[in-house]
C-alpha cells in the first residue's frame, strides 16, 4: 500500500513565506465574494467583459494550445516513456479500475453532461454554425459531432496532461502535488519560488471560480426539475439559494470523511444511477436510432477531429460562435484542470503513463459519446420524427432540456426525480472533490488534508456560488465566472509541460522495456 505522505516539503523563503498561498488566495476569493454580494452587477459585467476580450483576442492561442496538449499525451503514451510507472517500480494502484474511473469521471464532468446531454445537440441543431441551415438532417449530424468535440478527447486531454505532470513529479520524484512543483524543480532559487507561488494562487483561483460557475448551472437545472415535478417556484433567487444550501450541507458532510469513504462511495453511486438512466432511455426510447447515431457520430467525430481542432473561421465572420462555444468549453476544462488534475493524480498512483493516458482519455470519451448519442440523439429524434417542440424549449431555457425530453417517456415524474438526485449527487461529488484538492493545495501538498481545511474551502466555494446567484444567474454569466480564473492558468500548464518533457527526457528506459527492445532488434538482424 502506498504511503500517505510524500518525503519532500517545499521550503518557503522571504516574501513567499510572508505572502503565503493560502493568505493571498483567501484575500482574492473573499474580496470577490464580498464585492459580488454588495454589487453583483459589477462582478457580472467584469467577468463577462474579461472573458470576451481574451477569447476574441487570443482565440488562436487557446485552440492551438489545447490541440498541442492532446498531441503530447499521445506522444508520451506511445513513446518509450509509456512504461514509466507513476510511483515506485513495484507499487500497485491504490484503487480498483472501476472505482478509479468512476471517481475521475464524476469529478471531471458528470454534472455538466447531465446539464448539456440534451441541450447542446439541440442547440446546435436549431442554430448550427458553418453556414448550415437549422433543423435539417445535416444540422443534426453536425450537432452530434460538435457535442463530441467539445466533451471528448480535447477535454480529457487537458485533464490528462495536467494530472500527468503532477503525478509524475509527485509519485515518481517524491514532490508534493502542487501547481508550483514542476516550476520549482526546473527553476531553483527565488525566481522559482516566486513563479511557483503565482502558479499555486492562479491554480486555486481557477478551481474556486470553475467549480462555483458549474455549481451555479447545476442549481439552475435542479430548480427546473423541481418545478416540473413538484411545481415549486422556478428560477428564482430564493429557490436557487435553498438548493445551494442543501448542496453545501451535503458536500460538507461528505468532505468531513476520508477519500475512500465520501468521494469514493458517492462516485460509485453516481455511475450506477447514470448507467441505469442511460440504459432506460436507450431501450425505452428509439433504440435503433440511438445506436445508429452513436456509430455515425463517432465516425464523423474521428474524421473531423483534426479539422475542428484548428478551425477558427476567420474568413466567414463566425468567430463569435467559436468563442461562445468551442473556446469557452476548452477554457472551462482548463479551469477545472488544476482541480481534476490534482485529484486524478492523487487517485492514480501506481499506474504506468500508458495505462494512465489510455484510460483517462479513451474511457470517459467513449462513455461521453454514448451519453450524447442516447440523450441528445433522443432529443433529435423527437424533433425530426416525433412531436417536436423540444428545440424551442431549449432555446428558451437550456436548463429545462432534460426534463422536457422526459415528457415524451413513460414514468416521467420518476425519471425527473432520478435526474434531480443524480445531478445533486454529481454536484456534491464535484464540490467535495474540489474542497479536498483545495485543502491539498493550501497544506503544501498533503495527500490527506484535515477536515477543517476542507470545510473552510467548501464554505468559500458556496459563497462564490451565491455571488453568481445574486448577480442574476444565467448560463452566460455562469460560463463567464467558470472560465475567468482559468485564462492565466493555460500559461502555467504550458510551463508544466515544458518542465515534464525536460525532466522525463533524462529518465532511463525501464529494464523490461529495454529487454524487449533488444530482443526485437536481434530478431530483426537475424531475419
Amino acid at each position: 500500500m502506498p504511503t500517505t505522505e510524500l518525503p519532500y516539503q517545499p521550503e518557503e523563503r522571504g516574501l513567499v513565506k510572508f505572502l503565503s498561498v493560502s493568505f493571498v488566495s483567501l484575500i482574492l476569493c473573499g474580496a470577490t465574494a464580498l464585492v459580488g454580494l454588495i454589487k453583483p452587477d459589477l462582478i457580472c459585467g467584469a467577468s463577462q467583459a474579461l472573458t470576451s476580450f481574451f477569447l476574441e483576442s487570443l482565440d488562436w492561442f487557446f485552440l492551438f494550445s489545447c490541440a498541442l496538449f492532446l498531441g503530447i499525451n499521445l506522444y508520451l503514451a506511445l513513446s518509450r516513456y509509456g512504461h514509466i510507472k507513476l510511483g515506485h517500480p513495484d507499487e500497485e494502484p491504490e484503487f480498483s479500475t472501476v472505482s478509479w474511473i468512476s471517481m475521475l469521471f464524476a469529478a471531471g464532468m458528470g454534472a455538466g453532461l447531465l446539464f448539456w446531454g440534451v441541450a447542446e445537440p439541440l442547440s446546435h441543431f436549431m442554430a448550427p454554425p458553418f453556414g448550415l441551415e437549422g433543423m435539417t438532417p445535416e444540422a443534426a449530424r453536425q450537432a452530434m459531432v460538435l457535442a463530441n468535440f467539445h466533451w471528448g478527447f480535447h477535454a480529457w486531454g487537458i485533464y490528462c496532461i495536467g494530472a500527468l505532470c503532477l503525478a509524475y513529479f509527485g509519485f515518481r520524484k517524491g514532490y508534493p502535488l502542487l501547481a508550483s512543483t514542476p516550476i520549482k524543480v526546473a527553476f531553483t532559487g527565488k525566481f522559482g519560488d516566486y513563479l511557483g507561488g503565482v502558479a499555486d494562487v492562479v491554480a486555486i483561483l481557477s478551481v474556486v471560480f470553475g467549480v462555483a460557475g458549474s455549481l451555479g448551472l447545476g442549481v439552475m437545472q435542479i430548480s427546473s426539475g423541481l418545478n416540473m415535478v413538484f411545481d415549486t417556484p422556478d428560477q428564482t433567487i430564493g429557490m436557487w439559494l435553498m438548493i445551494l444550501a442543501c448542496l453545501t450541507i451535503a458536500y460538507m458532510i461528505s468532505a468531513s470523511t476520508s477519500l475512500d469513504k465520501g468521494i469514493k462511495i458517492l462516485s460509485n453511486l453516481n455511475m450506477i444511477i447514470a448507467v441505469v438512466l442511460l440504459l432506460f432511455i436507450l431501450f425505452v426510447g428509439p433504440t435503433g436510432f440511438i445506436l445508429s447515431t452513436f456509430i455515425t457520430s463517432v465516425g464523423d467525430y474521428l474524421f473531423q477531429l483534426v479539422p475542428l481542432s484548428f478551425r477558427l473561421n476567420p474568413y466567414s465572420g463566425e468567430t463569435a460562435w467559436t468563442c461562445s462555444w468551442t473556446l469557452t468549453y476548452l477554457i472551462w476544462w482548463i479551469a477545472w484542470a488544476p482541480f481534476v488534475g490534482i485529484f486524478v493524480a492523487r487517485i492514480s498512483r501506481g499506474r504506468t503513463i500508458r495505462q494512465f493516458v489510455t484510460a483517462v482519455i479513451l474511457v470517459p470519451s467513449a462513455f461521453t459519446a454514448l451519453w450524447f448519442a442516447t440523450l441528445g440523439g433522443t432529443g433529435l429524434h423527437i424533433e425530426l420524427f416525433g412531436g417536436g417542440g423540444l428545440g424551442t424549449l431549449v432555446l428558451e431555457d437550456v436548463s429545462k432540456a432534460l426534463f422536457g425530453m422526459f415528457q415524451f417517456f413513460p414514468l416521467t415524474n420518476l425519471l425527473c426525480v432520478i435526474a434531480i438526485v443524480l445531478q445533486f449527487v454529481f454536484l456534491v461529488t464535484s464540490a467535495d472533490s474540489a474542497s479536498f484538492v483545495l485543502g491539498m493545495m493550501t497544506t503544501k501538498g498533503s495527500l490527506n488534508p484535515s477536515a477543517p481545511r476542507k470545510l473552510f474551502w467548501g464554505i468559500i466555494i458556496a459563497l462564490l456560488t451565491a455571488t453568481t446567484i445574486f448577480a442574476g444567474g444565467g448560463v452566460k454569466l455562469m460560463k463567464a465566472i467558470a472560465i475567468s480564473g482559468a485564462i492565466p492558468f493555460i500559461v502555467i500548464m504550458i510551463i508544466h509541460i515544458a518542465c515534464l518533457l525536460f525532466v522525463i527526457g533524462n529518465e532511463k528506459i525501464p529494464a523490461a522495456h529495454a529487454a524487449r527492445t533488444r530482443a526485437t532488434g536481434e530478431k530483426g538482424e537475424e531475419s
